[in-house]
């Protein structure tokens, strides 16, 4: 299955009430993402990743599987942006955690790299492209190896 049919199949199964917002979301990453990144099927949700003819050693935890960047997927109460950047560089998490409460009057609501959004309204895609643009392929390689690889 092609990824565009696999995002398209993904978004026919979301309650109606997401469907808008996530397409957005999606189209914000899209629009936004640095060169190199390719989206995929990963984790059986929409991925951007770093692909094998870039890093050949794929992911420490799933050597078969491409270094993992970005998701978003349908949660139960939720969808969810997870931004593995914002896991292994304290700098950006910072950045995202004081530029928040600019683009949103609702509290963050933020795991490690899960960023969770309950309010279909209230998701702040300008912060959410900013923050995308914010980091190129050799710098998510380059601080993978310094913060996950032994």
């Amino acid at each position: 299955m092609s990824t565009n049919t696999f995002f398209k199949n993904y978004l026919a199964t979301l309650p109606e009430e997401r469907k808008d917002a996530f397409s957005k979301l999606v189209q914000t990453i899209e629009d936004n993402i640095r060169e190199g990144f390719e989206s995929c099927i990963i984790y059986n949700m929409p991925g951007w990743v770093v692909p094998y003819s870039i890093y050949p050693g794929g992911y420490h935890c799933k050597p078969k599987s491409p270094l993992p960047f970005l998701n978003v997927a349908n949660q139960k109460g939720f969808i969810a942006l997870y931004h593995m950047g914002l896991y292994a560089d304290k700098g950006l998490h910072d950045w995202f955690i004081d530029n928040y409460p600019k683009h949103s009057k609702y509290k963050l609501d933020m795991g490690k790299s899960c960023i969770r959004f309950k309010r279909m309204t209230d998701i702040p895609f300008d912060l959410i492209a900013e923050l995308i643009q914010k980091m190129k392929v050799k710098d998510w390689i380059t601080l993978y190896e310094r913060s996950f690889k032994k």
